[in-house]
């Protein structure tokens, strides 16, 4: 069983969190050697139309079903065996990626050991990957909460606008407690120039790892809704190539 690198990507909406995280995806999986989850963990349910994707069932739909058919909340094995049978069918698989939608927010009472046990199923699933893209919303309780709470690399995304940077400082901030991630790293993304991105990174003090150009490619394939895997050689997948050691 390889042992997973768990990258939960978070920053304030329209930063372009979904499109780095559809784009580290294709680049983490394109030499054909290594086996990726990516997991869709905001509400908005992007990720999975940027990988070409058809989600047919979530995580919170299995949650919800068990949760209003079940008699008895106590009964350990019928839980356990009907959410492992549940989540590995909703499993959508493209050669040597995988992908699990989260789904909406809990509507429906705690039922913590039903949580729990998700949380746990998942959590062996992803120990069969190599890496782990989770593709979170804005904040990183949710990731620990709902998902798993061994993230290893905690990948911040930012605009190069200040509140873009506050968001951005404030989820480091509650990573702290939240999560045990082993590296935390802020990408600038949507960048005009090195020149903007340069004075960008002299207003924080979270580690930079590198940054992304506003790329008119992107922003074209994205308009016309094609995937990550359609995008030519571009300026923004290059950038992203070179920061794969991050990883």
């Amino acid at each position: 069983m390889p042992k997973s690198t768990v990258i939960a990507i978070c920053g304030k909406g329209g930063s372009g969190k979904t499109c780095v995280s559809a784009l580290l995806t294709r680049i983490l999986i394109e030499d054909g050697k290594k086996k990726l989850l990516a997991i869709d963990a905001d509400p908005s349910a992007g990720l999975a139309s940027a990988l070409g994707i058809r989600v047919n069932k979530t995580v919170d739909d299995i949650r919800n079903r068990i949760i209003k058919n079940i008699k008895d909340e106590n009964d350990k094995k019928e839980l356990i065996a009907q959410l492992d049978y549940e989540v590995f069918n909703a499993i959508a698989e493209q050669g040597n990626l995988a992908f699990l939608a989260i789904g909406r927010p809990e509507k429906q009472g705690c039922f913590c050991k039903v949580n729990n046990f998700l949380k746990d199923i998942i959590k062996e699933i992803a120990g069969r990957f190599d890496y782990v893209i989770i593709d979170g919303e804005a904040g990183i309780e949710q990731v620990n909460r709902r998902v798993m709470e061994n993230v290893t690399n905690l990948l911040l995304i930012t605009d190069t606008s200040a509140r873009g940077r506050s968001v951005a400082e404030t989820i480091a901030n509650v990573a702290k407690r939240a999560i045990k991630h082993k590296k935390l790293g802020l990408l600038i993304n949507k960048a005009r120039n090195s020149r903007e991105a340069d004075s960008f990174r002299s207003m924080t003090k979270l580690p930079v790892i590198g940054w992304v150009p506003d790329d008119d490619i992107i922003r074209r394939f994205d308009q016309e809704g094609r995937t990550a895997f359609d995008i030519p050689s571009c300026a923004a997948l290059k950038a992203l190539r070179k920061m794969k050691k991050y990883f």
